[in-house]
């Protein structure tokens, strides 16, 4: 009889977490991760050329795509859909922070110039090549370089989208093809799982 009690009170509690825990969104556009995933910490420098790290995404909603200045087509379509659902979506302090994937060519003057063009507050990232390396492993994001013949050469590079809480932890995942209404509904499904890294 007593066993049965102490199966019975451990069952208890497991049902009792499970209840508690916050319900993970169903996104149209992405996948919501059941717990934060935390990330390693990195070194960097924005667009001032001062230093940043893991702290530089903290205190706000983020969402992170790694790309290059030089790219021809998927990193400005991207980050210009990006801008838009910043503008649209109703999460207070939501930022865009592109992590470039091409140390060689992107100095903070560079990126500083290239994610100003697209309106919106925008974060850009760069820095030597095994702090880029550092920074993609922690995201999981690949990058290679691909020569393209008479010194010139593209970035090839993972397409996805990070959807990082208040405490700079990945709450969702965005993959290609992606599209702003949808994007921007999904934000909004995902305003409490932003708000929540506040308070961790």
């Amino acid at each position: 009889m007593g066993a049965v009690a102490v199966v019975a009170a451990v069952a208890g509690v497991y049902v009792a977490r499970i209840l508690n825990q916050p319900a993970v969104p169903s996104l149209e556009s992405g996948t919501s991760l059941p717990r934060p995933r935390v990330l390693a910490d990195f070194n960097l420098v924005d667009t001032n050329g001062a230093a940043a790290t893991l702290a530089t995404l903290r205190g706000h909603p983020t969402l992170v795509f790694f790309g290059f200045t030089h790219c021809p087509d998927v990193c400005p379509t991207t980050l210009a859909l990006l801008a838009s659902v910043q503008k649209q979506a109703r999460i207070p302090g939501l930022k865009v922070a592109l992590i470039s994937v091409d140390p060689e060519r992107d100095t903070p003057e560079q990126l500083g110039r290239y994610v100003a063009s697209f309106g919106g507050d925008l974060i850009g990232l760069t820095g030597s090549a095994p702090e880029i390396v550092s920074a993609s492993r922690s995201f999981g994001v690949a990058a290679s370089r691909v020569e393209l013949g008479g010194g010139n050469y593209t970035m090839d590079h993972s397409a996805t989208v990070f959807a990082l809480d208040s405490a700079a932890r990945i709450i969702a995942v965005f993959t290609p093809p992606l599209r702003g209404a949808v994007l921007t509904r999904d934000m909004e499904k995902l305003n409490a799982a932003f708000a929540a890294g506040a308070t961790s």
